[in-house]
């Protein structure tokens, strides 16, 4: 089994002549600052208009965003007036100083990046059959996954299915909920078990949470630091929109003091929160199975005093009939989650 990883939203150069077909039935008034369409007129646009579009939305800026694609200015504004035309909708308010998406256009670019990722996908799709690859798994992962979990994952795999493709995607927790419920992703591992309907998430793993320490820091003359004396000290916690579940599972620890917390920072990354801490900005909470294959020198952990708080890894995944590949997956996940707890007794 070989892996790529990768979040797949790369835009291509080329002028693409794939075309997205549509048809309006709505009639609008050019008057009125909108746009004019017959009934029943077909909308055609190239990927060259969404990729104009993209770019313009992310750098909010028409002179920058032709630099980006090395093109002059004009050809770019006429791209994008020609797909506010076939849309009949304006996609930005622009000034003298500035430009901005309106309400449209923010809905507009959400689903115009799902469009790349799927010709992404589909260009790799093809790519992966052409290596004589016979079936695709697509993982997405968030910033608390243990790493030493996921190789031993992917060498099961690759030892039992070779012939199977693995694409793997580091993605926050929100995202990859969105990415299963649109099919971008077959399955996910995150620290949340909050995903709406239509989905399923199963605990495999739990590991006790540990205080990350600075080498020659106070709370190490204890052997188990309490928390109300971790509390004490300015934290280094990840964000909740990257590292939701995580967050979320910490945040119920910490309300059981009756303390505001200091946050010295917040962080986007696992590495990072470690690296901060081994610097001395403060004092982090993670868990124990992830700060172990750190192996930073200037970095210590002391279990908490109180009874062991467990972080819990969910398998995500859409509530439907999995695919031979995916159950084959799951199956290796429970063998894997099995063997944990019996190693454990």
């Amino acid at each position: 089994m070989n892996f790529i990883t990768g979040a797949f939203v790369s835009l291509p150069r080329q002028v693409d002549r794939i075309h997205i077909l549509c048809c309006s039935r709505s009639r609008a008034v050019a008057s009125s600052g909108r746009f004019e369409r017959t009934q029943d007129e077909a909308l055609v646009m190239e990927l060259r208009h969404l990729r104009c579009f993209v770019a313009v939305a992310e750098e909010l800026h028409f002179a920058r965003a032709a630099e980006r694609l090395h093109i002059e200015q004009s050809p770019l504004s006429r791209a994008i007036k020609e797909l506010e035309y076939d849309l009949h909708a304006r996609l930005f308010e622009r000034n003298t100083r500035n430009t901005r998406l309106t309400w449209a256009g923010q809905v507009f670019l959400t689903d115009v990046r799902r469009i790349f990722t799927a010709v992404d996908q589909a260009r790799a799709n093809v790519a992966a059959a052409a290596a004589g690859f016979h079936g695709v798994l697509r993982i997405a992962i968030s910033d608390s996954f243990a790493p030493s979990r996921l190789a031993e994952l992917l060498a099961r795999c690759r030892a039992e299915e070779p012939e199977v493709q693995v694409r793997l995607f580091q993605v926050p927790d929100c995202q990859q909920i969105k990415g299963l419920q649109t099919d971008l992703y077959d399955v996910g591992f995150a620290s949340s078990a909050d995903v709406g309907q239509d989905m399923i998430a199963e605990p495999v793993w739990t590991d006790p949470l540990v205080t990350v320490l600075p080498a020659r820091h106070p709370l190490l003359a204890h052997k188990r630091a309490p928390l109300e004396a971790v509390l004490h000290f300015p934290l280094v916690l990840c964000r909740s929109d990257h590292c939701r579940g995580t967050t979320n599972q910490i945040d119920r620890l910490l309300r059981t003091v009756d303390r505001e917390p200091q946050i010295a920072e917040y962080v986007v990354t696992h590495d990072l929160m470690l690296t901060l801490v081994a610097a001395g900005y403060g004092v982090g909470l993670a868990s124990a199975n992830q700060v172990d294959l750190c192996r930073h020198p200037d970095i210590i952990t002391r279990p908490l005093a109180e009874s062991a708080m467990m972080l819990t890894t969910y398998l995500l995944r859409p509530d439907t009939e999995p695919s031979v590949q995916l159950q084959h997956f799951i199956d290796r996940v429970h063998l894997s989650a099995a063997a944990m707890v019996q190693s454990e007794q």
